[in-house]
């Protein structure tokens, strides 16, 4: 199987080819290596993937319509996975033209790349934050999305919309994938996870937005591209949704074209996802509590069940688990130990079967929000 990626060298995209190439398929990556965040990070995602022979990065933009055509058609995918963007939800408000250019005209450039192809499926990815401040929980795919809080969540809400409208004109069958507070080993550096364990082994404060009020679906990396693999074998098919107990199919009733939340449903505070991390770090974090920020959400929290269905499987790996692989991995990265750092992030690969779970109700408790807990 051939997959043509975009956002190779990101945190998400750095873990689901490292998956899609360990299964057999071969990736072309293709990534601009923005500076957003630590370039050097970028590329040392990439130079671990570029030991396989069946990877081929491509460094280009999105906003380049001319080499990113160029590379898709080289490519010749059976498959397209659409994970570049510009990311952060606190960033859209300082930097907002930056979410036009990647988000909107980027992803333009990729559907009409598309459109041009030959391939069975298209999976885009979109984030929890296009659900605002939904009062109902869990969130479900069939959930109204009109009300985005941020530049960041309207952008992945527009280019949900986009993908729609090429998949009805051109039949393309294209599924959007929803992300929920995605964490783990080779994260981004703005994240809270990234961002807590820096501050703690340097004994600095952490600041802890939102006066300990909010909660978050939080979903290991492994997980996650876990289920968009899977899902990459599940193509839509118009007018033949999959039918469930207590849930209904997003499947377009015009289109092959369907969007899947990919969260364990089991929203955990930040209070106590903080107190984790003290924990595996054995020091107490320093906390210095604020106010809620602009366009922080109280609570995110996925629906499964539609994963479930499609999958057969549900995200479960429990929060202690991946914070204290993450702090294994932050202390090898941060030692410069190319070595260990490989051989941790082998480790952390695990069997892919599941036992389903049913989501938990949420649970009333303090909890934080943090710079930026959403990462996706």
């Amino acid at each position: 199987m051939r997959y043509f990626v975009t956002g190779t060298a990101g945190f998400i995209g750095f873990h689901l080819a490292r998956l899609l190439l360990a299964q057999g398929a071969s990736v072309v990556g293709y990534d601009g290596l923005t500076p957003y965040y630590d370039v050097s990070l970028k590329e040392r995602r990439h130079a671990l993937l570029t030991e396989n022979p069946r990877f081929r990065p491509v460094i280009g933009l999105l906003e380049d319509a001319g080499r990113l055509r160029q590379a898709a058609r080289d490519a010749a995918p059976d498959i397209v996975i659409h994970l570049a963007a510009q990311a952060g939800v606190r960033y859209s408000l300082e930097n907002p033209r930056a979410y036009v250019d990647s988000n909107l005209i980027g992803s333009f450039n990729l559907l009409e790349v598309v459109r041009e192809l030959d391939v069975r499926h298209l999976i885009v990815a979109s984030t929890s934050s296009v659900y605002g401040a939904n009062a109902k929980i869990p969130f479900t795919e069939t959930d109204g999305t009109d009300e985005p809080m941020t530049l960041y969540a309207a952008s992945k809400k527009a280019v949900e919309a986009m993908a729609h409208a090429y998949s009805h004109l051109h039949d393309i069958p294209t599924t959007v994938v929803r992300f929920f507070t995605v964490y783990g080993p080779w994260g981004r550096p703005d994240m809270a996870l990234f961002k807590f364990v820096s501050a703690a082994l340097k004994g600095e404060a952490i600041d802890v937005y939102g006066e300990g009020r909010m909660e978050r679906d939080f979903t290991y990396v492994d997980d996650l591209v876990e289920a968009m693999a899977r899902l990459a074998d599940v193509v839509p098919v118009k007018g033949r949704p999959v039918v469930f107990d207590g849930g209904r199919d997003s499947l377009s009733p015009i289109a092959p074209f369907r969007i899947v939340n990919i969260g364990g449903g089991a929203p955990v505070g930040l209070l106590p996802f903080i107190d984790t991390i003290g924990r595996h770090l054995g020091v107490q974090l320093i906390r210095r509590m604020l106010p809620m920020q602009p366009g922080d959400v109280p609570r995110t929290f996925a629906s499964p069940d539609l994963l479930a269905a499609l999958t057969g499987y549900v995200p479960q790996t429990r929060v202690d688990t991946g914070v204290r692989a993450f702090i294994d991995w932050f202390r090898e990265y941060q030692s410069g130990s190319e070595p260990a750092a490989r051989s941790a992030n082998a480790r952390l690969r695990r069997p892919a079967a599941r036992s389903l779970r049913k989501p938990k109700a949420p649970v009333s408790r303090p909890v934080a929000a943090v710079v930026d807990i959403d990462a996706a």
